[in-house]
C-alpha cells in the first residue's frame, strides 16, 4: 500500500486532516483546485477560506459549539490554534479576521515538511488501494461529484447555503445605530440598526418584492434551515423575522430606554472594526436589489458594499449506513470523506470531521487500530449521526446537545438544564483526555 495519504481540498477540514496526519509523521499529499479553479464563493488564493460568517459560534462549554471547540482544542487541532490566534471581539462567539486566519492555516501548511501541496482539479481516486480523504467541502465541482456517485449510489443531495453582505464600516451612520451587545454579554461587539413597526413593515415588504438571481433549469431551490435566506424568512410571515435575526430581545436602545420593535445587528468583521457584516442576512437578492432594499435599513442608507450576499450550491452525501463513526466508506475502506460533504452543517463541524478522518486514515497508515469517538462527546455525536441517523429524511447537523449520548451519566432529577451542560461538557472533556493519555 502507498504509504502516503492523499487529501483532496484544502478547506477548514482538508487542512485540519492533512495536519492530523502530518503530525503523526504520515507523508500527505494535499490537492487544492485554487487558484487555477476558483468556484463562485471563493475569492482567496489562500486555504481554508471562509467564504459564508467570519463567527465560528459560541465559545463556552454549556453550549455544544464551545464544547465541541474545546475538545479539538485538547487534540491540537490546527484550524481552532488559527482561530484563536485571529480571533475578534464578538461577545460570547469566537469570531475571526478571516484574512489573518486563512494566512495563519495557509502557512502551516506550506511549511509542514510532511505535507505537499499539489495545485491540481481531482476528478476520480486510482482505484489502487492508496488512502484518501475527500474534502471537497458544498462546492465540489468538476467530473467528482459523478465520480463520488459512482461510489455511494446515485444519492447526492443538495441545499442552498447564503452568505451575508459586509459593509465598511466608516459607511455606517453612527447617529442613528447604537453599539450593544445582546443582554450585555460582550464588549460592544455589535451594532444595532433600530426599527419601528412602520419600518419594518415597508422593509418586509421591500424584501417580498425584490428581484432574487435566477436558478438554473436544472436546480431546485432547497434551503438549510440553519442559513435561511432573509427573503426566505421575510415569506414565512410578518413577524418570523422579528423571532429571528430581527429579534430586538435583550437589546436596550440606549436613546429610547427600551426595545425596539425590531432591530438588525451588525457584527465586526475584523478586529480594527473596519468591517461589519448583517447578522442573519444570507441572501440571493441580486446585488443592486441589495443596495436599494438593505438601504431601507435605519443607518445603513449610504452603506458602502465591500462584498454582497451570495448564494451557493451545497453537496452532501447521504452519509448514514455509507460510512463508519471515522467518515470511512463502508465499501470501500480506503476512502475517507470530511467537511461538510458528509453531512455536517458549520465551520467547526466540518473541521472535527476532518480531525477524525485525519487521525484515523494515519492510523490506517501505520497499521494500526481506528480510533472512535464515543456519542458522548460532541465530535463522537457528530460522527455518528452522520453514520447512524435513523431518522426520515437525512439532514445537515450543527453540534447540539440533543445527538450527544447522555445515557450513560448520572441523572439528577432537578438539576437546571445549565447544570445538565455543564456535566455533559465535564464527562466529554474527561473522556478525550483519556484517549489522549491512552
Amino acid at each position: 500500500m502507498n504509504q502516503t495519504i492523499n487529501i483532496v481540498g484544502a478547506g477548514l477540514a482538508g487542512c485540519e486532516a492533512a495536519y492530523q496526519a502530518a503530525k503523526r509523521g504520515v507523508k500527505v499529499n494535499l490537492y487544492e483546485c485554487k487558484p487555477t479553479h476558483m468556484s463562485p464563493a471563493h475569492h482567496l488564493e489562500s486555504f481554508a477560506e471562509l467564504v459564508c460568517s467570519n463567527s465560528l459560534r459560541a465559545d463556552n462549554i454549556e453550549n455544544a459549539s464551545g464544547l465541541l471547540k474545546h475538545e479539538m482544542r485538547k487534540l491540537d487541532s490546527l484550524i481552532l490554534s488559527a482561530a484563536d490566534a485571529s480571533a475578534v471581539p464578538a461577545g460570547g462567539a469566537l469570531a475571526v479576521d478571516r484574512h489573518k486566519f486563512t494566512q495563519y492555516v495557509t502557512d502551516a501548511i506550506k511549511s509542514n515538511p510532511n505535507i505537499t501541496v499539489i495545485n491540481k482539479l481531482v476528478d476520480t481516486i486510482p482505484d489502487d488501494g492508496s488512502i484518501w480523504i475527500i474534502a471537497t467541502g458544498p462546492l465540489t465541482c468538476g467530473e467528482l461529484p459523478q465520480y463520488i456517485k459512482t461510489l455511494i449510489g446515485d444519492t447526492a443531495l443538495y441545499f442552498y447555503d447564503a452568505a451575508a453582505p459586509i459593509v465598511d464600516a466608516d459607511s455606517i451612520d453612527m447617529s442613528i445605530v447604537y453599539c450593544a451587545d445582546r443582554y450585555g454579554k460582550g464588549d460592544g461587539d455589535y451594532l444595532n440598526c433600530p426599527m419601528d413597526k412602520q419600518q419594518y413593515i415597508e422593509f418586509r415588504n421591500a424584501l417580498l418584492e425584490a428581484e432574487q438571481v435566477e436558478l438554473h433549469s436544472f436546480e431546485n431551490m432547497i434551503h438549510f434551515e440553519g442559513c435561511m435566506p432573509i427573503e426566505a424568512l421575510a415569506s414565512r410571515g410578518e413577524d418570523t423575522m422579528r423571532f429571528g435575526p430581527l429579534k430586538p430581545v435583550g437589546l436596550t436602545n440606549p436613546r429610547t430606554g427600551r426595545e425596539d420593535y425590531a432591530c438588525v445587528q451588525l457584527r465586526k468583521e475584523n478586529k480594527a472594526g473596519t468591517m461589519y457584516n448583517l447578522v442573519g442576512f444570507q441572501t440571493n437578492l441580486k446585488w443592486p436589489e441589495q443596495k436599494r432594499v438593505f438601504g431601507m435599513i435605519p443607518g445603513l442608507k449610504d452603506a458602502a458594499y465591500l462584498r454582497y450576499g451570495v448564494m451557493h450550491r451545497n453537496t452532501f452525501i447521504k452519509s448514514p449506513g455509507r460510512l463508519d463513526s471515522t467518515y470511512r466508506l463502508k465499501t470501500k475502506p480506503n476512502i475517507y470523506f470530511a467537511g461538510q460533504i458528509t453531512g455536517v452543517e458549520g465551520y467547526i463541524e466540518s473541521t472535527s470531521s476532518g480531525l477524525v478522518a485525519g487521525i484515523n486514515a494515519a492510523r490506517a497508515v501505520l497499521g494500526q487500530e481506528p480510533v472512535e469517538f464515543p456519542a458522548c462527546t460532541v465530535i463522537g455525536a457528530l460522527a455518528h449521526h452522520a453514520s447512524d441517523y435513523a431518522g426520515g429524511d437525512f439532514q445537515p447537523m450543527k453540534a447540539n446537545f440533543g445527538i450527544v449520548d447522555t445515557e450513560k451519566f448520572p441523572k439528577v432529577r432537578r438539576q437546571s438544564k445549565m447544570e445538565r451542560y455543564q456535566l455533559i461538557a465535564q464527562n466529554s472533556l474527561d473522556i478525550i483526555q483519556q484517549m489522549i493519555t491512552e
